[in-house]
């Protein structure tokens, strides 16, 4: 099931994140967060900005959000969007679910251009955003470094009409 995160959900979503901060070039933080830190993150999303969670049996399985793409005023109609699942729970549709979700919610706001960040490589994460019509329009070479080598990052956008 989908729905809107709840506070109380910050614990199980910060565990989800933990595990890419650890073992993943998939996000650059390298210092793993608690359920407070998470907790903050979702507050200063919503209400402004959905954030969905994928729960099965009681247990969160996943989580997708949007966010603010930049600070300055002009950006207001650009976000970022932003998709996670439980370690052993991806290639099972459940990441394309969050997704036809969110870009639903979106698509009633007043938002016009959505951005995912990928690191390089990501074959699942690419195959992900272009399956919604996202189209590669960047390529940043070696801008993070974790795990003792650089990685690249590509940005994928999509144009709502």
């Amino acid at each position: 099931m989908i729905r809107s995160v709840n506070i109380k959900d910050a614990a199980a979503l910060a565990e989800i994140y933990n595990y890419y901060i650890l073992n993943s070039i998939a996000t650059f933080e390298e210092t793993i967060i608690d359920g407070k830190e998470m907790e903050k993150r979702i507050q200063s999303v919503i209400p402004q900005l959905p954030w969905l969670v994928y729960e099965e049996e009681g247990q969160v399985i996943g989580y997708a959000y949007a966010n603010q793409w930049k600070a300055r005023s002009a950006y207001r109609h650009s976000i970022e969007s932003t998709v996670y699942l439980k370690n052993g729970e991806t290639a099972k549709g459940v990441g394309s679910a969050l997704y036809k979700e969110l870009l639903k919610i979106l698509t009633d706001t007043e938002v016009h251009s959505i951005i995912g960040g990928i690191s390089i490589p990501n074959a699942s994460s690419v195959h992900l955003h272009e399956k919604f019509g996202y189209e590669k329009v960047a390529h940043f070479k070696e801008v993070g470094y974790k795990f003792g080598k650089w990685i690249d990052v590509g940005y994928w956008e999509l144009i709502i009409e």
